[in-house]
């Protein structure tokens, strides 16, 4: 009776692994959408597209009408383009951190499965 014993305690133990992994696959894949994924890809486009936009309008202004006077609005183009940079690099650090979240997350199953292996080879041994 204890074989059987030992067979259900690990089919429960199994189960409750793959609970667990479809838990966080599912935490991930909502992680990834926030993230990267087609909503900030979209917002992404629109937000280039506007500085594009506004950077043109001062520019076409400046030719045609003198609206505003030139060094003005080479500052205002060149704020803006320096607030385009510093937008992406916030953006790429938030895609590091992450890439290095998921790669910590590798590293630390990688490890559980190592001392789970351990465990087993002086179990197999033992007996």
């Amino acid at each position: 009776m204890t074989h059987m014993d030992d067979l259900a305690a690990r089919e429960k133990e199994l189960l409750e692994d793959l609970e667990e992994f479809n838990r966080e696959k599912e935490r991930i894949r909502s992680l990834l959408g926030k993230i990267g994924g087609k909503d900030y890809s979209h917002r992404d486009n629109i937000i280039n597209g506007l500085f594009l936009f506004v950077i043109l309008v001062f520019f076409v202004l400046e030719l045609t009408t003198h609206f505003l006077p030139a060094f003005v609005s080479i500052e205002i183009s060149v704020l803006l383009v320096s607030i385009k940079i510093v937008w992406m690099i916030h953006s790429q650090h938030k895609f590091n951190h992450f890439q290095f979240w998921i790669l910590n997350s590798l590293e630390f199953r990688v490890n559980e499965m190592n001392k789970r292996m351990r465990k087993i080879e002086k179990e197999i041994i033992r007996k």
